[in-house]
């Protein structure tokens, strides 16, 4: 049990209110620790119609899934949340202090970051509106609601081919890539994965969105399609981990928070867990980075109170 008090309002505070972030507030307030929640509704998978491979949630919308965790983190005495926009946090005397889009501010202890991250979608008519339905980036999260047949494959950086290799256990994938970029080695992945290989540029997706019929070609051509994966890259959906020092780390998704395996950033009190510290992710794993980062906040928090 704590044995000392501290003139702060919240041992912890969380920036983002979802998975990740819910996860990380459970813990703690279990803990009997103080945690404000800050949430602007917008999680990453609000464009999905439906969560996939979640156990004992599969199939259930996202939004479900994350009220009722609300909820159970909102049973707690000590939990406590706010709709609204974060804009920035800074380090002060004892902890963090962080401010809101309309001027306010907030403090705690500790601070973990599971804000999460922003798909940057290619510049190509038709592929925003159909994102998250038939415009999809996860295979293990869509891929068995396509149902099988032809599957297009937006390949972007070096990862393209593993992408495409992944993709084709789902259909017949079609990998749209300049051959020239494409290795021997990797010509014959490709080949053994049954990937079909095409070089023209692609104009845009046709079908009444969000459903999607094909792809038209620069030269004319119509390619007919059920679905298609895009390898997007993600960017940061708020500049905080920045902002405070942490280091960053460049993979080919995109930059993200570096964490050790604890979810600890290079910053001393701060926490990151979810898609924003990890190059690929879904909710299972945000909510075990969330779970991870609150007992390492919590330890933490203990070893100051013993100090």
């Amino acid at each position: 049990m704590r044995t000392s008090e501290n003139p702060m309002p919240h041992d912890a505070v969380v920036i983002g209110g979802s998975y990740a972030g819910l996860s990380a507030a459970l813990q703690l307030v279990r803990a009997r620790r103080r945690v404000l929640v800050i949430d602007d509704g917008r999680p990453r998978n609000r464009f999905a119609a439906r969560a996939h491979g979640v156990l004992s949630n599969d199939g259930r919308p996202g939004s479900e899934i994350a009220a009722a965790a609300r909820a159970q983190v909102a049973a707690y005495p000590t939990a406590a949340f706010r709709m609204a926009e974060a804009v920035d946090a800074t380090r002060i005397d004892g902890g963090f202090s962080v401010a809101f889009a309309d001027g306010s501010r907030t403090m705690g202890r500790r601070l973990i970051l599971a804000h999460g991250v922003e798909d940057v979608l290619p510049d190509l008519p038709g592929v925003k509106e159909r994102w998250g339905r038939t415009a999809l980036h996860c295979p293990w999260c869509h891929g068995y609601e396509v149902g099988g047949g032809p599957i297009g494959v937006l390949g972007r950086g070096d990862h393209a081919v593993q992408y495409a290799s992944v993709v084709a256990e789902w259909g017949q994938a079609v990998l749209f890539i300049d051959p020239a970029r494409l290795s021997e080695d990797d010509a014959r992945v490709l080949a053994r994965r049954g990937v079909t290989i095409e070089p023209t540029p692609l104009e845009r997706l046709e079908g009444e969105a969000p459903t999607l019929t094909g792809a038209r070609l620069t030269d004319g051509r119509f390619i007919p399609l059920k679905a298609v994966f895009v390898g997007a890259h993600v960017r940061q959906s708020g500049g905080f981990a920045e902002s405070l020092g942490c280091e960053m780390t460049d993979t080919p998704m995109g930059r993200i928070v570096k964490v050790d395996a604890q979810q600890q950033t290079s910053q001393p009190g701060v926490f990151a867990a979810g898609d924003l510290a990890r190059p690929a992710g879904n909710i299972t794993l945000a909510t075990t980075d969330g779970m991870t980062a609150a007992h390492a906040a919590f330890r933490s928090l203990i070893e100051e109170e013993t100090a």
